[in-house]
């Protein structure tokens, strides 16, 4: 059984802390590590790692923090490098690689944003639950079986980012670079229809735009698709 906790999701930082009741790890730590500890009463000895997706401040900010505490934090090597921070405790991955991290067995995947080399995550477990994590990618190209839990960015509706230029609400040049890194309710869609989906028991949307949202449209949107119990982060 995996448990998830959204300690912060969005712009201005992202946290998700999942455990498996023996283990548990931190996705992204994008956040103030005072904040962290707060959110989780202080109770940060049982945490295996941190994973970091990629560079951008919003998912690293506390990265240096983190080390110091003694955590080990998993990256790919560009986004170590882009970083820039020389620590023992990060420790970059390969993409399409194993590694093991307490209870947990992760397989780094690349996707698709404007960053150094970022990566989405496939967790398991030992009781064979698989969470899927995808975070900042406007495209997903791998298809996966056998989950159990998604994480998974779902940030703007085309529909509403075209109404928004148009209304001038949102500049033009803001919609491409939108559209070329994050991941839309209409692709997540096409994703989700393309995935095996029979064991799933949770979705999880992450990271939904301020403005280009609407959260009850995109719940109620996802689960008349796939039929499972949906949460938005």
């Amino acid at each position: 059984m995996i448990e998830i906790t959204t300690l912060a999701t969005g712009s201005t930082g992202n946290c998700y802390h999942i455990t498996d009741g023996h283990s548990s790890l931190l996705l992204e730590c994008g956040i103030k590590f005072k904040s962290i500890q707060k959110e989780l009463n202080f109770q940060t000895s049982n945490i295996a790692g941190v994973l970091v997706s990629h560079e951008h401040k919003d998912h690293c900010k506390a990265v240096q923090d983190v080390a110091d505490r003694g955590l080990d934090i998993y990256m790919s090597q560009g986004t170590a490098d882009a970083i820039g921070i020389q620590h023992h405790r990060i420790r970059p991955v390969t993409c399409k690689e194993t590694f093991k991290v307490g209870t947990w067995t992760i397989l780094p995947f690349d996707v698709q944003h404007d960053a150094a080399e970022p990566f989405g995550f496939l967790i398991a477990n030992q009781e064979d639950d698989k969470l899927l994590f995808a975070t900042d990618t406007y495209y997903i190209k791998y298809k996966f079986s056998n989950l159990t839990h998604l994480m998974i960015e779902c940030n703007y509706s085309q529909k509403i980012l075209e109404e928004n230029v148009e209304s001038g609400r949102v500049p033009e040049f803001l919609m491409n670079r939108v559209m070329q890194s994050h991941f839309s309710l209409e692709n997540l869609l096409v994703f989700l229809k393309a995935n095996d989906l029979s064991r799933v028991q949770e979705i999880h949307l992450l990271h939904l735009s301020d403005s280009n949202s609407n959260e009850i449209e995109f719940k109620k949107a996802v689960q008349a698709a796939t039929g499972k119990l949906v949460y938005v982060a």
